[in-house]
């Protein structure tokens, strides 16, 4: 029995309106300090290194993704969508010289610099 496809603007339709519907999935985080950063870890599965964005402002770092793509599915079962993800993080004093940030393997990696607080927005690199 075939299965019929969406068409590439169905697909645009159905992830524009589950963004503007869902709130951001929590994105849990391990957290830990170097000599010369504070590095945060986090999982980002289903999204590429363009959707992601990084914020750095005097105190908070802010990490989130827009959702990569949400075609008209049946699902049996349906637990998380293909992005959509936020979190907030208060930085301790010392740091917010600079961000730094890669994405590899549905992993993002951020490296808060030590020194004076400034404000800053990228995206995270990615290897290769």
């Amino acid at each position: 029995m075939a299965i019929d496809q969406p068409s590439a603007g169905q697909v645009r339709d159905a992830t524009a309106e589950v963004e503007d519907e869902m709130r951001p999935q929590p994105v849990p985080v391990n957290v830990y300090e170097t000599s010369a950063a504070l590095v945060v870890v986090a999982p980002l599965p289903a999204v590429s290194a363009d959707d992601v964005t990084i914020e750095l402002r005097p105190g908070c770092l802010r990490i989130w993704a827009h959702v990569r793509s949400a075609g008209p599915r049946q699902y049996l079962v349906k637990e998380w969508e293909y992005g959509g993800y936020e979190r907030e993080l208060d930085l301790p004093d010392g740091f917010g010289a600079g961000v730094e940030a890669s994405l590899a393997n549905g992993q993002l990696a951020v490296r808060v610099l030590r020194g004076a607080s400034q404000s800053a927005t990228i995206h995270p690199s990615t290897p290769g």
